[in-house]
């Protein structure tokens, strides 16, 4: 592959033991003139389906994952707070309020080019929090003063209108289709993928990259305790679904130092009891 240009894997959710498990095979299955040359993954659900472990975290590290996004499930393993500042390459949503430990973006250096990702939150139908358009309308503008080259947008929101109508805002104001800065906007958080990857302004997107964890689930947990509390509107404890069958959501795209040249959608079966099937649909 050329050195001007850069192959980006981004990963939807990962949820539970099961999505780690399927993950960690996949990233190991993919052939050398295949490998990305980046891969970000949103971890947010990744230790039994709420939050992240610092066990969990330095195990994807070094399974290769070059950077974790999250949302508003990452606080939900306390221990979070005492690793979260010194966890080079996991960030949080940037539009928690000022004070909030952790950061909501980082700089990377790929093949001599600065990559910007940002992490941001939405707030149709999700927890009280700061808007996201002024600060990262702000961040892409401090990040272009810095020299970074391309940026990576996860937005972690639940409404597919927020996201599509966040993500051209942020395509008009920095983007235009032969000069981009903002090469990929992400939704994630409903688990669910959406089939409209496209490329417009120079950006590759996608309503939501979906999530990686057990097929035979609730978008990752198990179906009684699912519908107990569905059917019913009584508390009851989400439990992780545990069949072998999983499956792997996302995007992979390559970019140009001008723009994203092309967009690719990912969704792998894998087995982790052993073999590995892919459908390409």
């Amino acid at each position: 592959m050329s050195n001007n240009v850069i192959k980006i894997l981004f990963l939807g959710d990962i949820t539970g033991r099961q999505g780690r498990t399927a993950v960690k095979s996949y990233i190991a299955s993919l052939k050398e003139n295949n490998e990305p040359d980046f891969i970000i993954a949103n971890i947010e659900n990744a230790s039994h389906g709420f939050g992240l472990t610092k066990k969990n975290y330095v195990d994807l590290s070094e399974n290769g994952i070059d950077c974790f996004t999250s949302g508003n499930h990452i606080w939900d393993k306390k221990d979070i707070y005492e690793y979260i500042d010194e966890a080079e390459n996991l960030i949080r949503p940037i539009n928690y309020p000022k004070g909030t430990k952790g950061i909501g973006s980082r700089i990377f250096e790929i093949k001599g080019q600065k990559l910007g990702v940002i992490n941001a939150l939405g707030r149709v139908f999700m927890p009280p929090i700061d808007s996201p358009w002024q600060v990262v309308t702000d961040k892409i503008r401090e990040m272009k003063s810095d020299g970074v080259e391309h940026i990576i947008i996860d937005f972690h929101a639940e409404a597919t209108a927020e996201k599509i109508c966040f993500s051209k805002y942020l395509a008009k104001e920095f983007n235009n289709e032969e000069n981009a800065i903002i090469k990929g906007f992400f939704g994630t958080h409903t688990h669910v993928q959406t089939a409209d990857e496209q490329i417009y302004d120079g950006m590759g997107y996608i309503t939501d990259a979906g999530f990686c964890g057990s097929i035979d689930s609730v978008i990752g947990m198990e179906f009684e305790t699912s519908m107990r509390r569905l059917s019913t509107s009584l508390p009851e404890r989400y439990e992780i679904a545990e069949s072998s069958l999983a499956q792997i959501n996302g995007v992979e795209i390559f970019i140009d130092r001008n723009k994203t040249t092309q967009i690719k959608r990912i969704n792998v079966t894998v087995d982790n009891n052993g073999s590995e099937g892919v459908n390409d649909g």
